[in-house]
């Protein structure tokens, strides 16, 4: 039995890999100024990160959504910073009613020193008729000198709480920036990618609750030998075909060459052999037409990537980008999801 099984396998394997090499070897090749090279689709990640560490309390988006810059995205525990926040506000108006109060001192110094300047100004006008003493004016002097100390001590003072009540005003605006802050939201338009914490988590300053995959920066990259990177020039126009939609190109432009040569990857092969060195190729979808093939835009997709090493070369009709996707070729993720138009 284990004989007849072993063979059963055996032909099967047998009819799988014939079937596989002759789709492999009957697939059209490409024209000349043509090359290509398989890769999987990337975005730049955005995380979406906590500034201050605190707890979570709510996470408001799941894997697959796909969000809007400005959209909330999670918020923090604020119940700590609010208290502080209540306390910084009666700091104010303590300061407040302290500076109010050292304003009416300056009142009452500012009289005293008045009243004490005129008895010091008729005394010495006195004192050479003899009606006083010159101690008597010395004295009359000295209380003229010290209401005029303890005038400039009460507006010192009335100084001091300008200072107190801007450090409290200071502290207060910090706390509402830090409850502000707790507040995340999404600074692009993206999809949520993964969920990188969940509600009752502390997090430290800097803890990521979301990475976020920007749908304005989608590429592929894809390593081609010297022999073809050296005729592809940045800017020039390619293609990506994904293995999720084969009859749905994506017309992409070269953004970047890489300058120095490398082995290619372990999860990426090329016609060439994988003991040559290649260059790495980013090919970068335009901005303008992400939105049209945004239901195709899936990080990690697997696809392959056309360049064009002659740029008279006309691209190859199962090669031309199709003008319109259709409405059921790919329904969007996540609960925020909806029907692609």
């Amino acid at each position: 039995m284990s004989k007849k099984i072993l063979l059963i396998l055996l032909a099967v394997v047998v009819v799988v890999g014939g079937g596989a090499a002759w789709w492999y070897l009957s697939r059209p090749k490409l024209p000349e100024g043509f090359a290509a090279g398989n890769g999987r689709l990337e975005a730049n990640m955005v995380y979406i990160s906590a500034k201050y560490p605190g707890r979570i309390a709510e996470v408001l988006a799941n894997e697959g959504d796909t969000v809007e810059a400005g959209q909330v995205l999670a918020r923090l525990d604020t119940s700590p910073l609010e208290a502080q926040l209540r306390e910084a506000t009666a700091q104010i108006t303590a300061a407040q009613d302290t500076r109010n109060v050292a304003l009416a001192q300056i009142a009452v110094k500012q009289a005293d020193y008045g009243f004490a300047q005129q008895q010091y100004t008729r005394s010495r006008a006195l004192v050479p008729r003899g009606a006083i003493s010159e101690r008597e004016a010395e004295l009359d002097n000295a209380r003229m000198l010290s209401t005029r100390a303890e005038l400039a001590g009460a507006r010192a003072e009335a100084a001091r709480t300008v200072s107190n009540i801007d450090a409290a005003r200071a502290t207060a605006d910090r706390l509402r920036a830090e409850i502000k802050d707790s507040v995340l939201v999404a600074p692009i338009r993206g999809r949520v990618d993964k969920r990188l914490a969940e509600p009752g988590e502390t997090l430290p300053a800097g803890g990521r609750v979301l990475a976020v995959a920007d749908l304005s920066d989608v590429y592929m990259y894809v390593f081609l030998p010297e022999s073809v990177t050296g005729k592809v020039p940045v800017g020039s126009e390619a293609r990506i075909v994904l293995d999720a939609a084969p009859d749905y190109p994506i017309r992409t432009f070269v953004s970047f060459v890489s300058p120095q040569a490398q082995f290619t990857p372990k999860t990426v092969e090329t016609a060439e052999e994988r003991h040559n060195l290649t260059f790495r190729v980013k090919l970068q979808i335009d901005k303008a037409r992400l939105r049209q093939v945004e239901p195709l835009v899936k990080v990690g997709l697997p696809g392959m990537g056309y360049v064009r090493t002659n740029a008279q070369a006309q691209w190859p009709a199962d090669l031309q980008p199709k003008a319109t996707l259709p409405r059921n070729l790919w329904q969007a993720t996540g609960a925020a999801g909806a029907p692609n138009p």
